[in-house]
Parts: structure tokens; C-alpha cells; sequence
């Protein structure tokens, strides 16, 4: 059975150099290396397959790179004979090698609710009328809840967003621990 032929992507020299230099920078993420050296594989008349092998790829995701630079080669070509300089092509080039946004679950919280959620740990638990010295993320849950910051959280994610804030809670016998060792060593 005969094999499809590959679709020829032909390049300017302004491409091919453009090309080059994304590969040759060390600062680039490794997709985005790898993408452009497999357009300048197909560019060259190498195979799907033979690129796949030399890029460690399947031929299914050296398909996919190769159709997606194709469609965008017109669009490459037009802003290039509109005198676009070298710096705004490249930057066209790698928004065509980058991953596409990918579907998922947006925040259920903003930042600003979030910092104020950080904040409140911030403040001594009696300020919120409770008799406790140390915040817990069951409380500070209610309490976010009460003070209308949002509208429902799990103690769970009060706990990850202190995590990650690295925020020590204070409370009155911590500061208190501190004072008085300090006082101690004097």
C-alpha cells in the first residue's frame, strides 16, 4: 500500500534563518526548539517518518506540527512582503510553534479575594470574636464566609492558598513566645 505524501513546506531564507536562530538560542523551551528543527526537517524534503525518528516523535505529532506551519505560511509570506521587520516575523513564527490554549476549569477565586482571604489569617482570631489564639482553616473558612469575602470555601483551599503564600497566622501567645525569649536573653 502506497504511503501519503507529506505536503512540501517551502521557506524564505528570512524563515529558514529565523528558524535557525530559535534553535541555536539557549533560552528556548524545548517544544519550541524541537517544532522549529521539524519545520526545517520538512522543509528539506524529509519524511514524517524520518522526522519523527530523528526527533523522537510520532509521526501523528510531526502531522499535526507540519499542517499547522503549512496554515500559517500565507500569513508568514504576506507580513514578510509587507516589510515586517525581523524581530515582529520571529515573534509571528513562534506564536505558530506554541501550544494552543488549552480547555480547563477557570479559578473559582480571584486574587483579590484570595489576598483578602491571606489577610484575615493576618489578624488575631479575637478580632473576629472568637475565643481561640490560633486560626485553623475551618475558621477561617467561616469567617471568610461571614465577612461576605466569598461566597463559600472549603478548608481545604484556605489551607493551600496559606501554603503558597508562605504566611505565618499570628496569634497573641506567639508573639508572646517571641517577646519573652527575647526578654530572656537580655
Amino acid at each position: 500500500m502506497p504511503q501519503p505524501i507529506a505536503k512540501v513546506i517551502v521557506l524564505s531564507e528570512k524563515q529558514r534563518q529565523l528558524l535557525s536562530q530559535i534553535i541555536r538560542a539557549h533560552t528556548n523551551p524545548y517544544r519550541l526548539v524541537q517544532r522549529a528543527q521539524l519545520v526545517l526537517y520538512a522543509a528539506s524534503n524529509m519524511t514524517n517518518t524520518e522526522i519523527a525518528l530523528s526527533l523522537k516523535l510520532t509521526r501523528n505529532r510531526v502531522r499535526l506540527w507540519r499542517n499547522r506551519f503549512l496554515d500559517a505560511v500565507t500569513s508568514l509570506k504576506q507580513a514578510e512582503s509587507e516589510g515586517i521587520d525581523d524581530e515582529a516575523l520571529r515573534r509571528k513564527i513562534i506564536l505558530v510553534l506554541m501550544d494552543e490554549q488549552r480547555r480547563g476549569n477557570p479559578g473559582k477565586f480571584s486574587l483579590e479575594e484570595i489576598v483578602q482571604i491571606v489577610a484575615l489569617a493576618c489578624e488575631l482570631p479575637a478580632s473576629s470574636e472568637l475565643p481561640v489564639t490560633h486560626w485553623t482553616p475551618t475558621e477561617l473558612a467561616r469567617i471568610a464566609v461571614k465577612r461576605g469575602i466569598v461566597t463559600e470555601i472549603s478548608p481545604r483551599s484556605v489551607g493551600r492558598f496559606l501554603k503558597s503564600s508562605d504566611v505565618e497566622t499570628t496569634s497573641q501567645s506567639l508573639l508572646a513566645q517571641r517577646q519573652s525569649s527575647k526578654s530572656s536573653n537580655i
